[in-house]
């Protein structure tokens, strides 16, 4: 099912069950994509590459959020960061723990030839590609950053 009808259902349901997590987090949700959709040059449809990327945006400025709150002693803003984090990462695909993410890399590393962090880019550009979703680049690129730099070694 495409993301947006599925958030305006989730909405709904939310809304009447009055789950007000899970309606902040929906209504964040159907505002990005919102914005999305409509900002200048953008297509009047998200592809699924699309809503995978926006959700992990919004994941990420969550977090990002959230430490700032939790470093300005704010713990109540913190966690209503955090629980907007829970709902938004159900709509994104199962995400891979560092174990699978480094088998993965090593594998991505022997194909492309990189041999040093030089090569990261390629790695990070493969990378990317075959994670879609499934990891956050911050992970993934301390992960290659670690393998090529144990590759120099």
């Amino acid at each position: 099912m495409e993301l947006e009808p599925r958030i305006n259902e989730d909405l709904k349901k939310a809304m009447l069950g009055k789950d007000t997590v899970r309606t902040r987090g929906c209504r964040a949700i159907k505002s990005a994509i919102l914005l999305a959709k409509t900002a200048e040059g953008a297509s009047k449809e998200l592809t699924p590459e699309a809503e995978i990327s926006l959700l992990q945006k919004l994941v990420k400025q969550r977090k990002d959020s959230a430490a700032i709150y939790a470093d300005k002693n704010r713990p109540e803003l913190a966690q209503k960061e955090l629980e907007e984090i829970s709902v938004i990462e159900t709509y994104l695909p199962e995400q891979l723990t560092p174990d699978e993410i480094k088998a993965e890399v090593a594998a991505i590393i022997q194909t492309t030839g990189a041999t040093d962090i030089k090569d990261m880019g390629k790695v990070m550009a493969a990378a990317t590609k075959a994670f879609a979703g499934r990891a956050d680049n911050k992970t993934i690129a301390d992960i290659v950053k670690q393998l090529l730099a144990a590759n120099v070694s």
